[in-house]
């Protein structure tokens, strides 16, 4: 029914996060309608970030290869504090609030044993040698609210804690907009306990 270069197209897309077989077929006949040049400059961006793209030495943001990140590379940022998330997307999220002026630390994950996501497969142990290495006063833990990230904080609040560092975790609790009879128990609880004074 399809060429095999069209088949190849629709298997490869299908293998992308979100995009499922009918949307890679809708992909892939977009990808064929439109003219050659736009086709190219898709296939030219996706080859050129392969291989100009890597990981900041630094705090493991994306960056370009064997340079640091924006972020990093910026002095007016505060290198004394450092906001811990677990991806890169996160970043972008935490930027967006334009209330964090200080550096990040990106673990690439969380702890999950039982996806067999221990500590050794995270960016933990670089993270504790800037904090030892770098005059950091504050690490503020960013990882999602749900199992794995508050058991990622908790394993990093213990064993920053004997670094002379303030360790701080973002607070969590309901929404703006929200409504109360809508909310879980863990989520109003939370934000019960993170109440401060108006």
């Amino acid at each position: 029914m399809y060429t095999a270069s069209l088949r190849a197209l629709v298997d490869e897309l299908g293998k992308l996060p979100g995009v499922g077989p009918k949307s890679a077929q809708r992909i892939a006949f977009y990808l064929l309608r439109i003219p050659s040049e736009d086709a190219l400059r898709l296939a030219e961006a996706i080859i050129a970030v392969k291989e100009r793209t890597a990981f900041c030495p630094r705090c493991f943001n994306v960056a370009e290869v064997d340079e640091l990140c924006e972020i990093c590379s910026d002095p007016s940022r505060d290198a004394g504090t450092i906001c811990v998330v677990e991806d890169p997307r996160d970043i972008a999220a935490v930027e967006r609030t334009r209330r964090f002026g200080g550096t990040y630390h990106v673990l690439h994950g969380a702890l999950n044993p039982l996806e067999g996501v221990g500590p050794e497969q995270l960016r933990i142990q670089e993270l504790v040698s800037r904090v030892k290495e770098d005059s950091v006063r504050e690490v503020i833990l960013c990882t999602n609210p749900n199992l794995e990230g508050e058991a990622t904080a908790m394993y990093l609040a213990r064993l920053l804690g004997p670094l002379d560092v303030r360790v701080s975790r973002i607070a969590s609790g309901l929404p703006v907009g929200g409504d109360l009879e809508y909310a879980d128990e863990l989520t109003l609880g939370r934000a019960l306990e993170g109440r401060h004074d108006v």
